[in-house]
């Protein structure tokens, strides 16, 4: 099932109202969801992972999913545009670029283009964050941001927001200087700025 772009962010605004009724509800069952977001290295290690369901209920579970998963789409062309793939009864989207591998899981009938916008907003606020330089030893180097990252995104299945710059802008609010509003500063001043002040809290 696919809908016009336009439509995403009513969908996702939906189910932001629907995350506020009781679980019950029809709305919370028809909101957009997300079942887990994988950051994942050229071999399928974890470089970083949100699990927001009970499908895979222990850890081996858990890394048994991403070694499969990664296994059916690391010999994909998915580096120019995102790729969709149903995966063990779920959607899964995913994209590359240099060794990192980034997935988006969904239910199988869940949205495929909302998936896919959450993927975009994810690979594109890593970019951000990471100042262009998208790769495993800066992911690492940076993994903090990027977790702050996903939190942005999505809460408990629930997703939050899409757009790069305003999940970017966020994850640096959480660490800026309170005498310099984010409005005087760049996204690539305000990590920088993040960045010094841990290295001089680490000196002390």
């Amino acid at each position: 099932m696919f809908t016009t772009e336009s439509s995403i962010s009513v969908l996702i605004a939906r189910g932001k109202r629907g995350s506020d009724l009781s679980p019950n509800t029809s709305n919370m069952e028809s909101c957009p969801s997300v079942k887990n977001v994988l950051l994942l290295d050229s071999e399928g290690n974890r470089v970083a992972v949100k699990y927001y369901s009970d499908d895979w209920p222990t850890n081996s579970a858990k890394e048994a999913f991403e070694k499969s998963v990664f296994t059916k789409t690391q010999k994909t062309n998915a580096r120019n545009e995102a790729e969709i793939t149903l995966f063990e009864n779920h959607i899964v989207v995913y994209k590359f670029v240099q060794d990192l591998h980034f997935f988006v899981t969904g239910s199988e009938d869940e949205n495929e283009l909302i998936l896919a916008t959450v993927l975009q907003g994810f690979f594109d606020a890593v970019g951000l964050i990471l100042r262009g330089t998208v790769d495993k030893k800066e992911a690492l180097e940076n993994l903090d941001l990027i977790l702050l990252c996903l939190d942005e995104i999505v809460d408990g299945g629930i997703i939050l927001e899409t757009d790069a710059n305003v999940i970017a802008e966020k994850v640096a609010s959480h660490s800026i200087d309170a005498g310099a509003p984010l409005s005087e500063q760049t996204i690539s001043q305000a990590l920088a700025t993040a960045r010094e002040h841990l290295a001089r809290s680490l000196l002390k």
